[in-house]
């Protein structure tokens, strides 16, 4: 391994995606999905086989992520939530830390506050950075949105762009430039001359919906089988409260979600947009390797939550099922340190700060909710893991939370109905153990961890009050017709061919 060169630090480079579940991948054993860069990564690196996200939603998972804290912690309920500019992030430590810190592609931060500590951001975001989408904590009887959230799930197909693609291209694009301008190559190395390490985060908007893809990934699922639900007669008898309110807010019942070439059409769409995503993430890849860094630099993988994807007659996140929580999450070391490692112990994006922290140096000075992962990654933690998710409002209308710990999944909706599963035995989530008195002890345990980290009282207040304010504040923005969304800045005059600088081509 050559000598590292960034006064004893990594780079970092993490790629980000949306709504990815590790089920359909080949990383995570899929045998039909190409993933052949991801599966190269999990075979140099090490693959997390229980990785859940904090919140089964964007914005909150993703402040949650940045943060190293839980969403009820920092007021990140929805998607119109901002994140608190007094909050730390990993951004923010290691830029203190040397680091040259660089976002490229979505975060779907909310609020004036569109760095949270990078140092720049190289595009806008796909997303409002705004209070436009303030939902409400009144019980729906319709989709939020007018036209239901299913329907991009059963007009999936062949378009020949779309904005989605539009703006993984800058992303992507804008991330290569960083690279390749940086004036680290090997020459450089040779010269000994001492650089800031970076931070690249790579964001991309894939495999998140609407799924329209190119002809060229549509053909690349030509004559392969495709998986597609199945369901069973009696599917809404077993249905919580949290999944009707759900299967309300996503407008589940004005499309025809069950229909067999709907379903197949959602999946390929879907298979095309996660190989697509796998293509960047290869080019990522290479393009460290032809600037000379690829033996520095760490690489981490993941998602921000999953998707249900037609599974149990649902869609998108906002679950706590095992296809929208669950992500995936592979971290690789450039001289194959732990390469093949297979890790099956319940993490979070949560953890992922303090581990950020820890493989670059950087001791992180305030208390995190998340745990760093480098005892699991190294063998010295041997310890039972739990794991927490919420979901407190945009679709649900109680504060719910979700603990993983062992085998046992166990769901709680304040004031509603409970969910206890067995992992190990029903991996696919269909027996409900909630109040059978043999898994008594089991169910009770669960709850008590849930209330000792919890104040579901505390946090409906906090949710009831902060929707009502950015509801008050929308109006006033829309009044003023002001907005937060970011718009990155280039000096057009200092790229290129100039005279003013020595010719570089």
């Amino acid at each position: 391994m050559m000598a590292n060169p960034n006064n004893g630090k990594p780079n970092i480079l993490l790629v980000m995606v949306d709504q990815m579940t590790p089920f359909l991948t080949g990383a995570y054993g899929h045998t039909v999905v190409k993933t052949p860069k991801l599966d190269r990564l999990v075979e140099d690196g090490i693959r997390f086989d229980a990785a859940y996200t904090n919140c089964p939603l964007c914005a909150p998972a993703r402040a949650s992520f940045m943060t190293g804290q839980y969403v009820s912690r920092i007021g990140c309920y929805d998607n119109a939530a901002p994140l608190s500019s007094a909050e730390p992030t990993i951004a923010h430590y290691l830029s203190i830390a040397g680091y040259d810190t660089v976002l490229s592609g979505k975060m779907h931060f909310i609020g004036p506050d569109q760095l949270h500590g990078f140092r720049r951001r190289t595009t806008t975001d796909i997303y409002p950075a705004d209070f436009e989408w303030t939902t409400t904590r009144e019980v729906m009887t319709k989709p939020q949105f007018g036209k239901p959230i299913a329907g991009q799930y059963v007009t999936a197909g062949i378009r020949p762009w779309s904005k989605g693609l539009a703006f993984d291209e800058e992303t992507h694009f804008r991330a290569l430039e960083y690279l390749h301008s940086r004036p680290e190559g090997v020459e450089a190395w040779e010269a000994g001359r001492a650089r800031e390490p970076f931070f690249l985060c790579v964001s991309y908007h894939h495999p998140h919906e609407p799924f329209h893809v190119t002809q060229e990934l549509w053909d690349m699922y030509d004559k392969e089988p495709i998986d597609i639900p199945h369901f069973t007669d009696d599917l809404e008898a077993t249905y919580s409260t949290m999944d009707k309110w759900c299967q309300i807010y996503h407008g589940v019942d004005w499309v025809d979600l069950k229909n067999p070439q709907n379903l197949y059409n959602l999946r390929r769409a879907y298979y095309g947009l996660v190989s697509y995503v796998d293509q960047k993430v290869g080019e990522l890849i290479k393009t460290l390797e032809e600037v000379g860094v690829r033996e520095n630099t760490i690489i981490i993988f993941t998602s921000d939550h999953g998707d249900m994807l037609g599974e149990r007659g649902m869609v998108q996140k906002r679950h706590f099922y095992e296809w929208s929580t669950r992500i995936p999450l592979i971290v690789a070391y450039p001289d194959r340190w732990q390469a093949g490692t297979k890790i099956g112990q319940p993490v979070s994006l949560v953890d992922l700060a303090t581990t950020i922290l820890d493989i670059a140096g950087v001791g992180n000075r305030l208390s995190l909710d998340g745990k760093s992962l480098m005892g699991l990654i190294n063998g010295t933690d041997t310890q039972e893991k739990e794991v927490f998710s919420e979901m407190h409002t945009a679709g649900v209308f109680a504060t719910c939370f979700m603990i993983r710990k062992g085998q046992y999944k166990y769901n709680y909706v304040h004031g509603e109905d409970t969910q206890l599963f067995n992992l190990e035995d029903d991996p696919d989530e269909w027996n409900n153990l909630s109040g059978k008195p043999e898994y008594q002890e089991i169910e009770e345990g669960l709850k008590a961890r849930i209330l000792e980290q919890f104040d579901p009282d505390k946090i409906e207040q906090d949710v009831t009050e902060s929707l009502l304010k950015r509801q008050l504040i929308r109006e006033a923005m829309k009044v003023n017709e002001t907005h937060w969304d970011y718009s990155p800045h280039f000096d057009a005059t200092k790229q290129y061919v100039r005279g003013r600088a020595p010719v570089q081509y």
